[in-house]
């Protein structure tokens, strides 16, 4: 690895370090590790983290909409280079989805959205792997050799900094903070579908409204996304549920 790659890894685990102290719940940290992530790997168009829960994949935090999008793609033909990163604990590299050979359903859908490479990484606490660190980008060959490092060397600074949150949290809160996670996605993806219609736009340019708001009311994107929705119908979104205990073995 270069002397400048190696210096700005240096001062992209002091951001990490910076989001794990800030950060009071799960999903907080996450939310800030993919923004940070897609900011300290380039070039990058979209970052996400993909957790399993009840053996269901999802997203728990995305850089921006693109980023979801092709997740749920991959999660619906339960098929894709994030899903076989997250089984397998391999790094899945895809150089060029063109003539990628793999995941016949998902790659047609990847394209057409503007997906020409990808990285996925297993985060790993106490040796088991537990989420997959997502990189997308537009360009074909987008992760070569130093790219690539930069982002392994980054993703294990990553699962140490997420060993850390969970292990502040006891097991019941963690799960908790992952159905609340789940929740938020699902009430953010809403408000971008109303703001679709409202402002006849993208859903990239949706979300990037609702990080505006955010960021300009120094407000939570959910709490931006739960107005717009109780604006538009009459009543809130439905509280978060809690996700049911698994049976006692």
């Amino acid at each position: 690895m270069s002397e400048p790659a190696a210096s700005g890894l240096e001062r992209a685990y002091s951001q990490l370090l910076a989001v794990v102290v800030d950060s009071a719940t799960l999903d907080e940290f996450l939310d800030q590790l993919v923004r940070l992530t897609a900011q300290v790997v380039t070039p990058v168009a979209a970052c996400s983290v993909t957790v399993q829960r009840d053996r269901q994949p999802l997203t728990a935090a995305s850089s921006n909409a693109l980023a979801l999008r092709v997740d749920q793609i991959q999660y619906r033909e339960d098929d894709g280079p994030c899903l076989d990163a997250l089984r397998t604990g391999r790094i899945i590299l895809v150089d060029d989805m063109a003539t990628e050979r793999r995941w016949r359903g998902y790659r047609p859908d990847a394209l057409t959205n503007g997906i020409a490479s990808s990285l996925s990484v297993p985060l790993t606490v106490d040796g088991q792997v537990v989420a997959a660190l997502n990189l997308y980008a537009e360009h074909a060959n987008a992760f070569h050799t130093a790219a690539q490092a930069q982002a392994e060397a980054f993703a294990a600074q990553c699962g140490h900094a997420l060993a850390v949150i969970l292990r502040q949290n006891d097991q019941a809160q963690v799960r908790v903070q992952l159905a609340e996670a789940m929740v938020s996605r699902s009430i953010i993806d809403q408000a971008i579908g109303i703001l679709m219609a409202e402002q006849r736009c993208s859903a990239s340019t949706a979300f990037d409204l609702l990080r505006q708001a955010s960021q300009n009311r120094n407000r939570k994107l959910r709490d931006i996304a739960a107005e717009i929705i109780t604006n538009v119908t009459g009543q809130p979104p439905d509280p978060p549920t809690r996700f049911a205990e698994p049976p006692v073995k």
